[in-house]
């Protein structure tokens, strides 16, 4: 955008370190969100998954106030990275809260349509952009940076007319609020049976978790030892290979080269000879192609290694071959379908599920820092890449995407449909004898 880049020269092509700096401000928030998601397990388990989520949306607002009035370069990715720590937190708050007061049957489903709500949340977000582009003077930009705080204050009001969790609520030792906030998110009164299940469900998971805990490190006093303590679990040998899958599969998720399209997707398109405006709408056509499922693993990695190919013969030539840069669009969307279809959703789900229930907060806890500490990587590097690299981005984003293909193959067990003895038993363990006798007991 002109006025985006007459406002802030260091971001424009012709400055000396044009890469860098758009990379550092692109990458920033995602550093943000790496912070907000490693501090949100604390503020949610002490002061509730409530709060955590109205401090996250108050990182928002102020992140985009920040970056609105912003007028030079270090005040624009400080309101960028502050906003981020708000992105992070609701992106790990969010589903922790709603998997919490959903009803058994529907948690799946709602979890699946907050996923979507964060495609149609990017797609709007672009066309926002794509329609202020031709406002005169700073607005243009400033608008979509303001509207920024439109969702994040509708989540922290709202979120202030629903009840507390009902497990957090028990985690605390308040077992007739958790009651409480059970009937009310049921439209259910306190004595149906319905509800008394599940709340003492809710209530004998709870006291699971603390006697484990209680047995691997004692009654400490210390919450912040205990803290990393707990981190530390996923580290020891029995979890270890649990662990690495886990964070294996959010890092392959981003060198597969998916944010690196959502983010430079204008530069992309303009370097397969596309004009600006055409550039814009392909951009968007990207992530509305989030929506569809189609392959899988390995059909990432093709469409990368002939790209890398149609550049390197064609690069600078595509006045003369504009068949042949059309073809390279093609193979972005083809790209993009195969994400979706695989390690687009694989990444948010296999943590939860390769994690025995004592471990998985604090793993996919891991899980998604990884996620965005490997987003704030590529968000950094893909600029001065696509500059000096060209043809090689794309070569190094297809060696990426096969080594996950030989990584899942030998490494990553299938969990689908499984219990967690059996998932226990395709990492070659048996059940944790101190969890299996407890879950026994309370069945």
């Amino acid at each position: 955008m002109p006025q985006f880049q007459q406002t802030f020269p260091e971001i424009a092509p012709g400055h000396s370190r044009y890469g860098f700096n758009t990379g550092f401000m692109t990458g920033m928030l995602e550093f943000g969100a790496f912070t907000g998601c490693l501090f949100f397990p604390v503020l949610a388990d002490r002061y509730s998954r409530k709060l955590g989520l109205a401090v996250a949306t108050a990182f928002s607002c102020v992140g985009a106030i920040i970056q609105t009035a912003a007028n030079n370069y270090g005040t624009l990715v400080a309101g960028r990275t502050i906003g981020g720590v708000g992105v992070g937190t609701l992106a790990m708050g969010a589903p922790l809260y709603i998997s919490e007061i959903a009803p058994p049957n529907l948690r799946g489903s709602l979890l699946v349509l907050e996923a979507i709500s964060i495609v149609i949340g990017a797609i709007v977000a672009f066309w926002i952009t794509y329609g202020s582009r031709d406002i005169s003077g700073d607005w243009a930009f400033k608008l979509p940076f303001l509207m920024q705080m439109a969702p994040a204050l509708a989540v922290g009001i709202g979120i202030q007319f629903f009840p507390f969790s009902p497990r957090w609520l028990a985690m605390r030792h308040r077992n007739q609020n958790a009651l409480d906030s059970l009937a009310k998110l049921r439209s259910l009164p306190e004595t149906d049976a319905r509800v008394q299940q599940e709340w003492k469900g809710i209530v004998r998971e709870v006291e699971i978790q603390e006697l484990l805990l209680e047995r691997e490190h004692g009654a400490s006093n210390n919450p912040v030892l205990l803290e990393f303590q707990q981190w530390g679990d996923l580290f020891k040998p029995k979890y270890i290979r649990r662990t690495v899958v886990a964070l294996a599969i959010p890092f392959f998720q981003q060198f597969s080269g998916i944010n690196a399209f959502v983010y430079y997707a204008p530069i992309f398109f303009a370097a397969l000879g596309q004009d600006y405006e055409m550039s814009l709408i392909h951009s968007g056509m990207v992530k509305i192609c989030q929506f569809l499922t189609i392959f899988g693993g390995i059909a990432m990695g093709i469409p990368h290694m002939i790209m890398a190919s149609v550049m390197n013969k064609y690069n600078n030539k595509w006045a003369d071959h504009s068949g042949m840069g059309w073809f390279g669009v093609a193979l972005i969307y083809i790209y993009v379908l195969a994400y979706a279809s695989s390690y687009g959703p694989l990444a948010w789900t296999l943590p939860a599920e390769v994690f025995p229930s004592s471990k998985r907060a604090k793993g996919v806890g891991a899980a998604t820092a990884m996620v965005w500490l490997a987003n704030f990587i590529i968000g950094v590097v893909v600029p001065e890449m696509q500059l000096k690299l060209s043809w090689g981005t794309y070569l190094i984003f297809g060696c990426f995407c096969f080594g996950a293909s030989v990584f899942s193959f030998f490494l990553v067990p299938e969990t689908a449909g499984k219990s967690l003895e059996q998932i226990a038993g395709a990492f070659g363990e048996s059940l944790e004898d101190e969890e299996g006798v407890l879950l026994a007991r309370y069945r």
